[in-house]
């Protein structure tokens, strides 16, 4: 539980931080973030990515282009689907988030000397390239048909 309590602590902190600096809720710079690592995604694939209702990120896609943080461009291959993309100014915003929550890290790893920091990190990224972060047996659900 220790990994869950430390995920948590660190997701709240970043959440309260952008909402009150940015006023932008979690849902709406987690799907930012996602559009600008995967330019030209549909809305309906970020679902795929972040576990959230269809509606959710529908309204987060709108905050962000209501805002200029994200345009809309039809797809070429079907001009009924919409492909996102960050705009210039959603940019900015990422590295100003990307900077800040480096900056968090930083401070949350204070405890760690330089080596053992290294080590977890190392682990850290073991576990979320393996195939076990997202499949579970001991919390699988029954198949619904």
């Amino acid at each position: 539980m220790i990994l869950s309590y430390i995920v948590l602590g660190n997701t709240a902190v970043i959440n309260r931080f952008i909402e009150h600096t940015h006023r932008l809720p979690v849902h709406a710079w987690s799907t930012l973030y996602c559009i600008d690592q995967f330019p030209g995604i549909r809305a309906k694939e970020i679902t795929q990515l972040f576990p959230r209702p269809q509606n959710t990120i529908s309204r987060a896609v709108s905050q962000l282009v209501e805002r200029g943080l994200v345009r809309h461009q039809p797809s070429q291959t079907d001009g009924r689907e919409k492909q996102l993309f960050t705009t210039d100014q959603g940019a900015v915003l990422l590295a100003e988030l990307r900077a800040a929550i480096v900056e968090r890290q930083d401070e949350m790893f204070a405890p760690l000397e330089d080596d053992e920091r290294d080590v977890f990190f190392r682990l850290a990224l073991k576990i979320a390239k393996g195939s076990k972060l997202l499949e579970t047996v001991a919390m699988s659900l029954p198949e619904t048909q």
